[in-house]
């Protein structure tokens, strides 16, 4: 499908001079800016050439098989990259500028591209050979492991809940600037647990969840018999989480039960203040930027997987897949499993860094972002 071109030494210093060789002439060549990066474009090929940084809104690498354009990008640019695929497509050569140096690292495909008004706003790239660790520490820099979330908030999850919750909350969530919601009714009629999470949510919306989520307190309602207040749902609408309604003073540490709409409620394994911990970590796991994400593993996979993580020492998660965490920092990893043989493993990271305690693992993997 790509047309032919001079050839190029992965990994190696990159000679400007060349760019007009692979693009196809530097007097009708296009020159463009993409979310910081410098976009070059010609009959013969395209060339982008990025900096080497770790932050999320630059284009850049993004792993050691993914690069990513974040837009918005100039309509030549769009229009050659949601073209491309098609009979005739030129290749897309990738470089990162490192100090003085630009480091060319090879060729890339698109694997996803999104548009807004006809313009686009982000593409991911697969480079046709994944780069090596000590390159991609070249040009996408480790984190200090100071810098990444501790582990404080776990010494605190059976002897101090409220602490550990907030911890972690605040260790995994950045601040953002939101405007305060209004509030339904009395705080005092929720349970200490929900009153606390809501309390960190005004500043750090994500601990209300990514996939699933707890609802924010103008929408708390009774299920549909009037007994349950439901304040946790599937992103889906499949299921969801509940408390005892009652219009007295709220149980202090009540039961959380877990229920289809027409089934009969499963009690969670662990009370409100344990339950908002593992929710917590679910989504963070779901939502993080960076994730490690194997195939189907078998028991001592998961054993050699999790050997070097430290286990969150609270009863199983979710009745429908009972699941378990383990976390080192920056990183939470949920493993579960509903027949104790077949395990599903998901690890999310604050940075690619984070996820340095799976590099090594004979595991094949889905995706990895370290």
């Amino acid at each position: 499908m790509n047309n032919q071109v001079p050839a190029v030494i992965p990994a190696l210093v990159f000679d400007r001079e060349r760019v007009p060789m692979l693009v196809g002439g530097s007097v009708i060549a296009g020159r463009f800016r993409v979310g910081g990066a410098s976009v070059v474009m010609g009959p013969a090929g395209m060339v982008i050439i990025a900096e080497a940084s770790d932050a999320p809104a630059r284009s850049g690498v993004w792993s050691a098989e993914e690069v990513r354009l974040i837009g918005p990008a100039p309509a030549p640019v769009t229009e050659r990259l949601m073209e491309w695929g098609k009979e005739g497509s030129s290749p897309i050569h990738i470089a990162v500028r490192v100090g003085g140096e630009v480091l060319y690292l090879g060729t890339a495909w698109v694997s996803q591209a999104g548009t807004s008004d006809g313009v686009l706003t982000e593409c991911e790239l697969r480079f046709e050979a994944p780069l090596s660790r000590e390159l991609l520490n070249r040009v996408r820099p480790p984190l200090s492991p100071a810098r990444l979330p501790d582990l404080e908030w776990l010494r605190n999850v059976n002897d101090d809940r409220a602490a550990a919750l907030e911890q972690f909350v605040t260790g995994w969530y950045p601040t953002a600037d939101v405007t305060e919601s209004p509030i339904s009714g009395p705080a005092s009629r929720l349970p200490a647990g929900l009153r606390q999470l809501y309390r960190l949510a005004k500043q750090r919306p994500g601990a209300l969840g990514i996939q699933n989520r707890i609802l924010p307190e103008p929408d708390l309602h009774t299920d549909h018999l009037g007994e349950m207040l439901v304040f946790g749902v599937e992103n889906q609408g499949g299921f969801f989480w509940s408390l005892l309604w009652t219009h007295e003073e709220p149980e202090a540490d009540p039961t959380v039960w877990f229920r289809e709409f027409d089934e009969k409620p499963i009690a969670e394994q662990e009370p409100l203040s344990g339950f908002l911990i593992q929710f917590s970590l679910f989504e963070a796991s779901m939502g993080a930027d960076y994730l490690a994400l194997p195939r189907k593993l078998t028991a001592p996979q998961v054993a050699k997987l999790t050997e070097a993580l430290q286990f969150v020492p609270l009863r199983p998660f979710w009745p429908w897949a009972p699941t378990h965490f383990y976390v080192a920092p920056g990183l939470v990893v949920r493993v579960s499993s509903e027949d104790g043989e077949a395990f599903d493993v998901w690890a999310g990271a604050t940075h690619r860094s984070a996820l340095a305690p799976l590099a090594d693992l004979p595991i094949d993997w889905n995706r990895f972002d370290g």
